[in-house]
């Protein structure tokens, strides 16, 4: 049986625990076209007060710090946004700077370009972080299926998915087994958007 294809984007703050992440992923040989999160380099940016569009190009050049950081564990890297057969982590400057899709704002990272991602692709979309699922005022939210005020996921990601009508779910990177079971295909604790 063939595994459908999504798109893993993995968190920044998910960088001391990306060996172990990747490893998993290499096993799983599923499609998954993984977008890296800026983590300490996009916090590099942040610490210039840089804004708008120099902001989101350092950003943007942040996450491709990541992308070559997650492929140490053996995933290779592409500049291509298409779905490949098994692992590939997506450097991702030279696509958005071709198209520029997004707003060129702190209020747009790599969440919302990982979302692009999929919406272009037509498959479904993964985020792992460091949190259990999408909190909204202090509660855990199992299904969200209009926007919500939350600070797990950046200012325009949950309108950006709802709107193109992307499958998406948010799970803890920090329990390896959750990660297991979504390329499985099995249930687990997390937050889905849209379905």
């Amino acid at each position: 049986m063939i595994s459908p294809p999504l798109v893993l984007k993995i968190g920044g703050s998910l960088f001391s625990r990306a060996e172990g992440i990747c490893s998993l992923l290499a096993r799983k040989e599923r499609p998954v076209l993984v977008v890296p999160g800026g983590g300490p380099f996009a916090q590099a940016v942040r610490e210039t007060g840089a804004v708008g569009t120099e902001a989101h190009w350092m950003a943007v050049s942040a996450m491709e710090q990541y992308g070559w950081y997650l492929s140490r564990s053996g995933i290779p890297v592409t500049e291509e946004l298409a779905m490949p057969e098994t692992p590939r982590i997506l450097l991702p400057y030279s696509i958005l700077r071709s198209r520029d899709p997004l707003p060129h704002s702190w209020d747009v990272t790599s969440d919302t370009i990982a979302a692009w991602c999929a919406h272009v692709l037509g498959v479904p979309l993964v985020l792992l972080k460091s949190v259990d699922g999408i909190r909204s005022e202090g509660v855990m939210q199992q299904a969200i299926r209009s926007p919500v005020r939350t600070d797990d996921v950046d200012p325009c990601f949950l309108g950006f998915v709802l709107d193109h009508g992307i499958p998406a779910m948010v799970i803890s990177g920090l329990h390896p087994e959750r990660l297991a079971a979504v390329l499985d295909g099995v249930a687990t604790t997390g937050t889905t958007i849209g379905f």
